[in-house]
């Protein structure tokens, strides 16, 4: 049911249960799905809203699964490469703003690919 909550307006659909029979003889849910659209959106903008409601519902359980976390990276995957398409879109003449934008995406890239041991070090001259 988090996940209906979370995806209001991507949810395609109603949830799918996998039932097993228990020893009493009654069905029990034992699984679930919900099919949600992880299309991207017409402009940057609208995917990066999509990419991070679709993100929010994939890891809205208590105890996301494996899919769930497969989802959440896919959607942080889009939402990266939408703010870069945004970035570029803009263009922006001024040397100072395409700096800003270019620590935004590297900021965003930092923050949305998964953290390694033993990852790089960063150095400033």
């Amino acid at each position: 049911m988090s996940h209906l909550a979370a995806g209001a307006g991507l949810v395609r659909g109603g949830p799918s249960y996998t039932y097993q029979r228990g020893p009493d003889g009654q069905l029990y849910a034992v699984g679930g799905e919900v099919s949600i659209d992880t299309s991207p959106g017409r402009t940057p903008e609208e995917t990066i809203r999509r990419a991070q409601q679709i993100r929010a519902a994939a890891l809205a359980p208590a105890d996301p699964s494996a899919q769930d976390r497969q989802v959440a990276a896919a959607a942080s995957r889009m939402e990266l490469e939408a703010h870069i398409q945004a970035a570029q879109d803009t263009r922006p003449n001024d040397t100072a703003t395409v700096g800003q934008a270019a620590g935004r995406e590297l900021s965003l890239r930092r923050t949305l690919e998964p953290q390694r041991v033993g990852g790089l070090i960063d150095t400033y001259a």
